[in-house]
């Protein structure tokens, strides 16, 4: 996929760590349907490629992504065909397989976040921001309930009466304000924000692949099973993996104090 033609994102990858970039710097990374199509057919590529562990979203410019194109909605490029109530021609599974797929997810969100760009970032299993970061949910300012998963994802990551008021309420807010309440897990200065991000995905590209994968299907499965089914396909997951060549290279290597190598085997 690197070096495909887009016209609405840039898809880099370099050894385990790939990065999907909005690319519509001039709208703040505003979604049209175009952008749509290609996020999720890139998305559901990467979800089918067992090179990549690590997935880093982030968008071009100053913006994140500002949510719909409201420009595009009013022009008929996306939102709902009214005379038939149809659903929208672009697909709705991107925060699906942002949350699903077995690479883990990191959301640098570096600028303005809002709409159906939050509900993306929400979907991701890690959240780094920017300083420069603003956040909104904005749906109730446009008059329409929201989509991308925010009520399904947003109160597992900072509960569910202020998940609500997010919502009810669509103030925006700064990424001081999401690193106090949860939303994201650090906040860095905008000069040092990339390097911070690529040293993260590095650090999660660099563990040991097999673990990393059963780590992340282990949280998804958490979210679906009771607790006493989920520590029954916990340990069945578990025990065999001190049977892999990576989880003896790693006994070995902390043992000896040195970095492992692993091979995914």
């Amino acid at each position: 996929m690197t070096g495909t033609d887009f016209k609405t994102i840039r898809f880099e990858k370099a050894g385990a760590v790939a990065t999907l970039t909005m690319n519509r710097p001039d709208r703040l990374n505003a979604i049209a349907g175009p952008m749509m199509r290609e996020m999720s057919d890139t998305l559901a590529a990467v979800a089918d490629d067992p090179q990549i562990r690590v997935l880093v979203l982030t968008g071009a410019g100053r913006g994140f992504c500002a949510g719909a194109d409201l420009n595009g909605i009013v022009e008929g490029d996306i939102g709902l065909d009214t005379a038939e109530a149809r659903p929208p021609t672009f697909d709705f599974r991107i925060p699906v397989l942002l949350h699903n797929m077995p690479a883990v997810t990191i959301a640098a969100i570096n600028g303005a976040c809002a709409g159906a760009g939050f509900g993306w970032a929400c979907a991701c299993d890690l959240r780094v921001a920017a300083a420069a970061a603003r956040f909104n949910t904005a749906f109730l300012d446009v008059g329409v309930a929201g989509d991308m998963g925010g009520p399904w994802t947003l109160p597992r990551i900072i509960g569910a009466a202020r998940a609500r008021e997010i919502y009810f309420m669509p103030d925006k807010f700064d990424a001081e304000r999401a690193l106090q309440i949860g939303l994201v897990s650090r906040v860095f200065s905008d000069d040092r924000f990339r390097d911070e991000v690529n040293a993260i995905a590095t650090r999660l590209g660099d563990a040991a692949p097999i673990a990393l994968r059963t780590m992340k299907s282990n949280f998804i499965e958490a979210e679906r099973t009771g607790f006493e089914s989920y520590i029954a396909l916990e340990t069945a997951r578990h025990l065999p993996m001190f049977t892999t060549e990576d989880t003896r290279e790693a006994f070995a290597a902390k043992v000896e104090k040195r970095q492992p190598k692993f091979k995914g085997r």
